[in-house]
């Protein structure tokens, strides 16, 4: 069809590792060579990178890979790069191809960075008038401007990334193949570099394969997943399904009710609970939700600090809060007891999505008893009254946000002037 940029059909490869500690490949091709002039069959040890990999990408697509290391995501982005040939199967791609696969791919370490700009531009098949007529946005984008005429060999690693970055995405290819490289820029570049890819989406139309290990960025960027495991695709999908067969979010411990003995001798978590508080207990973004927990405090302790985190799927923090935040005390000796605290989560704050709540205690200032870091417990809210409680509208900018909290509002009409 048309609106197909990348197919993938059948696709394999094969690497040989030399079969013993010192020989080399050269040296196995020649025994092997030697095996086969005797008419014996040489044993290769062999493995395969990719097995029968399948996949079509269409136009405007943001695609992550996702997978392990060794999975085969860079094999793969390789090979639709042309860096490495198959072994079998067949790659079809429709337009011109960027990529950003290594720190510095095509840099000459010699060459300034005006030099590289140009360099790397026509490695990437751009024209002399392309790269003229980009170079100040490019050189924008990098932020690399006191550093123009400077050889590469200097710049750091960050700065090599941000330069090369800039020269792929301005090349707006009609497929653009990103590694994990991005996660060698400092924090504001990779927001910066995560805007430029939705841009090139959402207003140009381009193409996307990105391979990431950052959920948070894969589920922001993203509208589709596919989940490698040695070299075969597990699962092709939504991103939010995608992730969830990756992270394995679906865990038996983790549930709304959850037991233990969790501390030490002198606290213990040892009950964690939460639970929808309306009237029909459906876990809608329009209820309330509580949350609460138990603890044991064995021995007379002061400054005890307890409280939960709301993590968001894939573990990003949305709120944290303490027993007494509304009380006055904290210094004030707890003797030996079972404490027991609920917190109240009002209805229409959470918007639809998976969410995590991992309790913490310790004693202030001092020492951390017990941060369970992914969650003791973990829940489902679904949007069943709709945006704003009356219209399910999933086209509405805003859906797919982590909160939506009844925020005071006033409304004026005024009539139209003649």
């Amino acid at each position: 069809m048309n609106d197909v940029v990348l197919r993938v059909a059948g696709l394999s490869k094969r690497f040989r590792r030399p079969s013993r500690a010192t020989n080399t490949l050269l040296v196995d091709e020649l025994v092997g060579l030697l095996h086969r002039l005797r008419g014996r069959r040489a044993v290769e040890d062999e493995f395969w990178a990719l097995r029968d990999v399948g996949l079509e990408v269409r136009r405007g697509e943001v695609v992550g890979l996702i997978g392990h290391n060794g999975a085969g995501k860079s094999t793969l982005l390789k090979l639709l790069c042309r860096i490495l040939h198959p072994t079998t199967g067949c790659i079809e791609i429709q337009g011109r191809v960027g990529s950003l696969l290594e720190v510095g791919t095509g840099f000459h370490p010699e060459l300034t960075g005006r030099e590289n700009i140009y360099l790397n531009g026509a490695i990437l098949g751009m024209t002399r008038r392309e790269i003229a007529r980009n170079f100040d946005a490019i050189v924008a984008f990098a932020e690399v401007e006191q550093f123009l005429n400077v050889p590469v060999k200097h710049y750091s690693s960050g700065m090599a990334v941000r330069l090369a970055f800039a020269v792929a995405a301005h090349l707006e290819p009609e497929l653009l193949l990103v590694d994990e490289v991005l996660a060698v820029g400092d924090v504001a570049f990779q927001r910066k570099c995560l805007g430029r890819l939705r841009d090139l989406s959402a207003q140009a139309g381009r193409t996307v394969v990105l391979v990431s290990h950052n959920p948070a960025a894969l589920a922001s960027l993203c509208q589709r997943g596919v989940v490698l495991d040695h070299g075969r695709v597990l699962f092709d999908g939504a991103i939010r399904d995608a992730l969830q067969r990756y992270t394995g979010t679906v865990d038996a411990r983790v549930g709304t009710e959850w037991q233990g003995r969790a501390g030490d001798d002198r606290l213990r978590l040892v009950r964690a609970w939460v639970r929808p508080l309306g009237e029909d207990n459906q876990w809608d973004t329009g209820s309330a939700i509580e949350v609460g927990g138990t603890v044991e405090i064995r021995q007379p302790v002061e400054g005890l600090i307890f409280g939960f985190r709301l993590l968001s799927e894939y573990g990003a923090d949305l709120a944290y809060t303490l027993f007494d935040d509304l009380e006055t005390g904290l210094a004030e000796p707890m003797p030996p007891c079972r404490l027991t605290h609920t917190w109240k989560i009002p209805a229409n704050t959470l918007a639809a999505g998976r969410y995590r709540v991992a309790f913490e205690l310790a004693l202030a200032f001092r020492e951390l008893i017990h941060r369970e870091p992914l969650g003791e417990l973990a829940f489902d809210v679904e949007n069943l009254t709709g945006i704003g409680r009356r219209y399910p509208v999933q086209g509405v900018r805003g859906f797919n946000s982590l909160l939506r909290p009844p925020w005071p509002a006033e409304k004026r009409v005024e009539p139209l002037s003649s």
